[in-house]
């Protein structure tokens, strides 16, 4: 069991542990979407598939998200990446080998994690938002942060800072350059939120070091036996990379 893990702001992160082999000492570090949490059912169904196959698994809500303290306009991806830090370093502490995978924005929070923390061994990014203030403009460019609920969710205002975070970082994709670690995207066909040419747009030249699988048909949400899908994807991947090592 992991100890109380807190953000550098003194933040209780709220985390569930699923327990894999003791022989096994990666630990799949798993982080949710824009107004998401830990036991969002693409994150949920994940943690559980890969502990049933023997890798341990946390799964987290970032501050301001789910149990986790903290405000929810203050939800950023950069504070996201404060989160994780604190994650990381609880992890290695107790002799745990980091592996990230991130849905959505947390998939943005693991590349710009990634791009400057060698502690995170391979990367994981599903149905990833890459160009960040595109998507703020296309989901909710039409409403006026702090007088609005992000997708009608009265937990979930929207708020200058995230609006303003999104736009500062504008895309992840120059900083993903500096990530060398193997790295599998999973993206749907069909995704109607986050464009599969974002995906694409990260493997290019990049060939050898990351792989990305289209589920043919698959929305954001990877609905329905999508999730059965993404699973059996990322397991197979990681069982090759794990053997590789």
């Amino acid at each position: 069991m992991l100890d109380v893990i807190k953000n550098k702001q003194g933040e209780k992160i709220d985390y569930t542990f699923h327990y894999g082999s003791q022989k096994n000492r990666y630990l799949l570090i798993v982080g949710h979407g824009v107004t998401g949490d830990k036991d969002h059912s693409l994150v949920a169904g994940l943690s559980e598939n890969v502990a049933n196959e023997g890798m341990s698994v946390l799964r987290f809500s970032f501050s301001g998200n789910g149990e986790s303290e903290g405000r929810f306009q203050e939800s950023t991806i950069s504070k996201g990446i404060d989160d994780l830090y604190a994650i990381l370093t609880t992890a290695t502490k107790q002799g745990w080998r980091p592996i990230y995978a991130g849905y959505d924005m947390g998939s943005a929070i693991g590349v710009l994690t990634a791009s400057i923390d060698s502690r995170i061994q391979l990367l994981i990014s599903l149905a990833g938002i890459v160009k960040t203030q595109v998507f703020s403009q296309a989901e909710f460019g039409v409403v006026s942060p702090n007088n609005a609920y992000m997708r009608g969710d009265p937990k979930c205002p929207l708020s200058h800072e995230f609006v303003d975070d999104m736009k500062q970082i504008n895309s992840v994709l120059p900083r993903a350059s500096s990530v060398e670690i193997p790295w599998l995207l999973v993206h749907g066909t069909a995704d109607e939120i986050v464009p599969i040419t974002d995906s694409h747009s990260l493997i290019l030249n990049f060939e050898n070091s990351r792989e990305l699988i289209e589920i043919d048909g698959a929305d954001h949400l990877f609905s329905g036996g999508a999730i059965n899908i993404l699973s059996e994807s990322v397991i197979d991947w990681l069982g090759r990379k794990l053997q590789a090592n």
